[in-house]
């Protein structure tokens, strides 16, 4: 073979065979960036442009179609110019439908050939990409499809690349060359044979970045410094943001971010009530995405009592203070109240005497008072945090002229309730302060004009016609409940809009809140006696077929606040049983509904029951038997029936109370006891003739506990809880047990945070290792190590002087998924002396590190 056919080879297989340019990958021209901190506020909220896929290089036939194209992201409006070798492009035809760039050349001339590249600007900054081109003449293309296949295995020597002979070298330079004119690009660099990079090992597999035990609830005091901090375990770099009420929390002085690889922390310099909620951390390194959500409790003192204290029983001495509870607690559990006290009168000094501040419940007894004086009441609340404001300040009460201890009969005789469409309220009852209010309405103290009794107004919501409606229903029903263990409805009003039911005054709190009072003892006995009179009402109910739907603790309210008498209130839920269609409801309070509530079935009877049952469970334990971490929890546990005795609660509980209550959680309602199989249970014969002397009083932590978690929970949530089921059932979903999924769709402030730390993971490579220069012996094996850094991830081309390394038997090329890349050389012998590069480029930048390799003879 004669010199001038190879030569003629030669530069025919360079025309076929392009090794993309890394020179010429692109890269933000800094020189660009507006340096002034007045440009800088004015951009700082822009994405400057960024190739999300660069150029390609590439080779085109002559007479073909030439398209170049990449993928751009940014704010907007982005200017695009493109240039060949350095100069404005004269021919083609580019576009930019904001998102693709595109350069397409229909019929390439042999000048098309050369180095392209595309600029991208916008206010935020500036970025360019560049890609290769070579034409294909028709003659070298049908010379070359004659080569034969030994021509480029000559082209290695021993694993390493040969030098390129010089002519060869001036050859290459005349058929592919840049414009001098452009002196910010490089001349693309070919080799007769093409080098593939090398790719970091697994990239897109391994291990999937996750959280390690992440938290998921936070409480903090107010003022204090709240950290919220997540720590996981992913391929570094690992970049994370957060997100608060559907928004990417930015940094600020008042609050941060502290990130590394490993953790990500949302600093709250000082913590306010505003900041309680959910807060979500967004993840993303190299290969994959994660997410958490936590809440945040900034606790503060409480809110002062609801209402004011109203008195009742009211003798020569002694009276008795109920009130309502804090509408917030401020985020802690209320400990117990403040009462406070101040006479009235001229002369009198007006300041609040302190009667107790270990109240445990909404209710007190003061005694100690001046007959035939005037005294005035307040009550303020306390939580770990501190003592709220004082509630608003009661009306004057003035005392008896003797005392007089007796506690308000109930009354004995009832009569039916018509409801008086003539008057209002006011025209018979004088309205005092607030008692307290639901989502029903309100409910306002009143005395009768005449007689000066005390009773209990309950004004409805009467807007809409169903609310109306709803409200005459629950009137209508209470004619049916004359039974001294249910509250009395003592009369009716529907003038205009206003609709209002008259009903006893109950002064004694609600039962549960007496119980954990410390001056009470509660002890099994004393459980079998509230039950007693729960059945005894309930049965009554039953007797008129009607459903109460809606037992719970705080339905269970006492008589007065020294006996253990109590009544069932608050009817709006109940229902008649007419028998001729089956009933079906979707109400009530999770904890407390019998499954066929959840599952949308026909109630009947002992639906009731099934709470009568867990309201013994809770009044002998202090635990409640199907409380999950959430409603849809505590929804499919009861769904399921799932329950048991715990050993260290019923430690002191006798066998007959657990057999009372097993026979009433009987998720078949066929098998539930009926009222008067209750009544007639072992449990009540055992401690109805009072022979037992003496009993262990039961513990009252675990229920207090139970009471200060009731107070987190709102009506309205438990209501969308339910009607969630219901669509669950109606829609003939199997089953009705509730479990979150566990692959839900990423909302979308998530999906945005990902696409900003997408961009903020961009970034040219980097070493943070270097190489080090080596002396090996001859025969010995030589390792030249570094560790790269940069995304996307950077492709590696080893060099030997200024030619690429190519793997073989004596060559290997490791570049691992941690990042360190490593050239192994065995058998090295004295001509592998010599300077040793990685070359590492990604599309933002090329970067380079050496070092000398010395082989000793």
């Amino acid at each position: 073979m004669n010199g001038d056919d190879s030569k003629q080879r030669f530069v025919s297989t360079l025309k076929l065979h392009i090794q993309p340019s890394r020179n010429g990958t692109r890269m933000i021209d800094s020189r660009t960036r507006v340096k002034s901190s007045e440009a800088d506020s004015l951009s700082k909220n822009l994405d400057p442009p960024v190739f999300m896929e660069p150029l390609e290089d590439c080779c085109a036939d002559e007479g073909g179609d030439l398209v170049l194209r990449g993928v751009l992201t940014g704010s907007q409006p982005i200017r695009v110019t493109w240039l060949q070798n350095g100069e404005a492009a004269h021919f083609g035809k580019p576009s930019f439908n904001g998102r693709e760039v595109k350069f397409v050349v229909r019929e390439c001339l042999a000048e098309a050939a050369g180095t392209y590249t595309c600029l991208a600007e916008n206010s935020a900054g500036r970025t360019s990409c560049r890609a290769a081109v070579g034409i294909r003449e028709f003659e070298s293309t049908h010379r070359v499809s004659s080569l034969p296949t030994s021509a480029s295995e000559s082209t290695v020597e021993n694993g390493r690349s040969p030098q390129t002979p010089k002519d060869e070298q001036e050859v290459f330079k005349k058929v592919f060359s840049c414009s001098p004119t452009s002196p910010e690009i490089q001349s693309p660099v070919f080799s007769p044979r093409e080098i593939i990079p090398k790719k970091r090992a697994n990239s897109g597999t391994g291990p999937v970045l996750h959280f390690q035990d992440p938290p998921q609830h936070l409480e903090v005091k107010a003022g204090q410094t709240a950290k919220l901090t997540c720590f996981f375990s992913g391929s570094p770099p690992v970049v994370s943001c957060w997100i608060r009420n559907k928004e990417q929390i930015a940094d600020s002085p008042e609050e941060w971010t502290e990130n590394t690889d490993e953790s990500s922390t949302l600093v709250l310099a000082e913590a306010k009530a505003e900041h309680t909620g959910r807060y979500t951390v967004v993840l993303k390194d190299r290969r994959s995405s994660a997410q958490h959500t936590l809440t945040l409790s900034v606790i503060d003192i409480p809110e002062p009592p609801a209402s004011s204290p109203v008195a009742s029983l009211v003798s020569g001495s002694s009276l008795a203070l109920s009130w309502s509870g804090p509408c917030f607690d401020g985020g802690s559990v209320v400990l117990g109240y403040v009462v406070e006290v101040r006479k009235q009168g001229l002369g009198e000094p007006r300041e609040w005497k302190e009667l107790t501040n270990r109240c445990k419940s909404t209710s007190y007894k003061v005694s100690g008072l001046e007959p035939q004086r005037e005294f005035c009441f307040r009550v303020r609340a306390y939580n770990a945090v501190g003592v709220s404001e004082p509630s608003p300040v009661s009306t004057a009460v003035r005392m008896e002229q003797k005392d007089s201890d007796e506690p308000q009969a109930a009354p004995e005789v009832y009569t039916c309730v018509t409801i008086d469409s003539s008057h209002k309220v006011t025209d018979h009852y004088n309205v005092h302060e607030k008692l307290g209010g639901g989502k029903f309405g309100l409910v306002y103290k009143l005395t009768h004009k005449e007689t000066g009794s005390v009773c209990a107004g309950k004004f409805y919501k009467g807007h809409r016609a169903k609310e109306r409606e709803a409200a005459r229903k629950e009137i209508e029903l209470m004619n049916y409940l004359h039974h001294p263990k249910l509250v009395q409805c003592l009369g009716a009003y529907d003038h205009k809009r206003e609709m209002v039911m008259v009903m006893e005054f109950i002064a004694g709190g609600e039962l549960f809140e007496r119980i954990v009072d410390d001056n009470f003892e509660h002890t099994e006995p004393a459980s079998v006696r509230y039950m007693q009179q729960i059945l005894e009402g309930i049965a009554y109910m039953h007797q008129q077929n009607i459903v109460h739907l809606d037992l719970k603790p705080e339905n269970i309210v006492c008589v007065d606040t020294t006996g253990t008498s109590i009544k069932i209130i608050d009817f709006g839920l109940a229902s008649r049983l007419d028998g001729s269609a089956p009933l079906k409801v979707m109400h009530g309070t999770p904890e407390f509904v019998a499954p066929e509530v959840i599952g949308y079935e026909p109630v009947c009877l002992a639906t009731d029951m099934w709470s009568i049952g867990v309201i013994c469970y809770i009044l002998l334990s202090g635990e409640s038997p199907f409380q999950g971490s959430s409603e849809s929890e505590t929804l499919a546990l009861v769904t399921a029936a799932q329950w048991e005795f715990d050993d260290e609660s019923f430690e002191d509980i006798t066998d007959e109370a657990k057999d009372f209550i097993s026979s009433l959680l009987n998720k078949d309602p066929r098998k539930r006891m009926s009222c008067e199989e209750g009544l007639a249970h072992p449990w009540m014969e055992k401690f109805a003739s009072g022979d037992v002397k003496s009993t262990k009083s039961l513990s009252k932590e675990k229920m207090k506990k139970f009471l200060a978690r009731q107070k987190w929970k709102k009506a309205g949530k438990a209501m969308q809880a339910l009607q969630r089921m219901a669509l669950l059932s109606k829609s003939g979903s199997s089953g009705s047990l509730i479990s979150p999924k566990k692959d839900e769709p990423l909302s979308p402030e998530a999906e945005q945070a990902l696409q900003s730390l997408e961009r903020k993971m961009q970034g040219p490579p980097g070493f943070t290792q270097t190489l080090k220069d080596q002396t090996v012996t001859q025969g010995s094996c030589a390792r030249l190590s570094c560790h790269l850094t940069g995304y996307p991830d950077p492709e590696v081309v080893w060099l030997c002087g200024d030619q690429p390394v190519e793997e073989s038997s004596t060559v290997q090329i490791k570049y691992e998924d941690d990042g360190c890349c490593t050239l192994i050389l065995s058998k090295v012998v004295p001509e592998d002396t010599n300077v040793y590069t990685c070359k590492a480029t990604n599309e933002h930048g090329e970067m380079l590190c050496s070092a000398k390799l010395t082989v000793l003879h």
